[in-house]
């Protein structure tokens, strides 16, 4: 958010700025999701609906999570202002002050923020080695007596991994002996897989865990519906009655108007959604294969989400930054390309690129990154 505003400001004085920066999909929200708010305008649209949002969506959120292979049903299912706040809901009732939360490295740079708003201490496991997929003798490694909570995210930010269910199921394995640990898994990139990859949930490739993984999801990424701040989560019954009252207390019930918008989005045709998800690869493809003609920078081709995150350790120095920082920043003062630095993520000397963008904008941003480091 740093970095797309101050390219922001730089585009208000008239410069022409490459946003690699903010997670994004550039693409408005399908017609038949706005005909949906559209014409729940015209009911009786302004009034409270139950905490957990309305039963029509916790319907169809628990059917989503079914045809996943995640047990759920509508009584276990919260309804949110956004996956964030799905997320921020169970790391409060899961966890007590001083207990330990797992996050593989590099991640999604709320998590931290999250668990130590709740009184935790985060525990990271650097996963760059493993490209970026955590392997069960780095969990061991990681879990004492005061972990509650693993954190996971397949198709992951920034690294755009992907778990497999042979990886998911050997974490599954490793967790068994710590039956006070639960897992919370953040599956918000699901339908953005791509190259043979195909998405799993935790709780399906787990089953003897489903019952203590939190499971959460909603339409910002996958539906092109940032804005209207909808998630929604799934897991034990008593975790759910816990984040409902949570949530009772924080915000009340998410925007009505957004959760009719939501249910359209869940009900309704799904053509929209494989287009993006073509047109994201199509410009992974482009970027990836640009990013390669750059000397001295590594990359992990991502086969999920829509972000690269190329280590540039190589390049650092006196002129280029000696941090990716630096390199970021003074990338987007001299060269007017916009991305984030991995520290942000946990992933010191990487950086994320976002290729939610256009493809000439692909192509001008890197050849400016390459220009750069030339």
């Amino acid at each position: 958010m740093a970095v797309d505003a101050k390219a922001k400001a730089l585009r208000a004085k008239g410069e022409r700025v490459i946003g690699f920066g903010i997670g994004e999909p550039d693409f408005d929200t399908p017609a038949h999701i706005k005909e949906a708010a559209k014409r729940a305008l015209d009911g009786r649209i302004g009034f409270y609906t139950p905490v957990a949002g309305t039963m029509e969506l916790r319907e169809a959120a628990a059917a989503a999570f079914r045809a996943d292979g995640v047990p759920a049903e509508a009584a276990r299912v919260l309804i949110s202002c956004g996956a964030k706040h799905a997320l921020y809901n169970a790391l409060m009732v899961l966890v007590d002050d001083a207990d330990e939360v797992v996050i593989p490295a590099p991640f999604w740079v709320s998590y931290p923020a999250m668990v130590e708003a709740a009184g935790g201490v985060p525990v990271y496991v650097d996963t760059s080695a493993d490209r970026f997929i955590l392997t069960p003798e780095k969990l061991l490694g990681a879990l004492t007596p005061r972990t509650k909570v693993v954190v996971l995210n397949s198709p992951g930010n920034p690294s755009g991994a992907t778990h497999s269910r042979e990886q998911f199921a050997a974490l599954g394995e490793a967790l068994a002996g710590h039956p006070g640990v639960t897992v919370l898994s953040d599956e918000i990139y699901q339908h953005l897989v791509y190259e043979g990859a195909a998405f799993i949930s935790f709780a399906a490739a787990c089953p003897a865990l489903a019952a203590r993984t939190v499971t959460v999801n909603g339409v910002s990424k996958s539906y092109a519906m940032t804005g209207w701040r909808i998630g929604y989560a799934t897991g034990a019954k008593d975790v759910v009655d816990a984040m409902i009252r949570f949530q009772s207390h924080a915000t009340s019930n998410p925007t009505a108007i957004a959760q009719a918008a939501a249910l359209a989005a869940l009900t309704g045709p799904r053509e929209s959604v494989e287009t993006m998800r073509a047109t994201f690869d199509r410009r992974r493809r482009l970027m990836t294969s640009l990013l390669a003609d750059i000397p001295g920078l590594a990359l992990h081709r991502p086969d999920g989400a829509f972000y690269c995150f190329p280590d540039v350790r190589a390049l650092l120095g006196p002129r280029t930054g000696r941090t990716a920082l630096e390199f970021a920043t003074q990338l987007l003062e001299r060269e007017r390309v916009a991305c984030v630095p991995g520290e942000a993520f946990g992933g010191p000397g990487f950086l994320r690129l976002s290729y939610a963008c256009g493809d000439a904008d692909i192509e001008e941003g890197c050849a400016r990154m390459k220009k750069y480091v030339g």
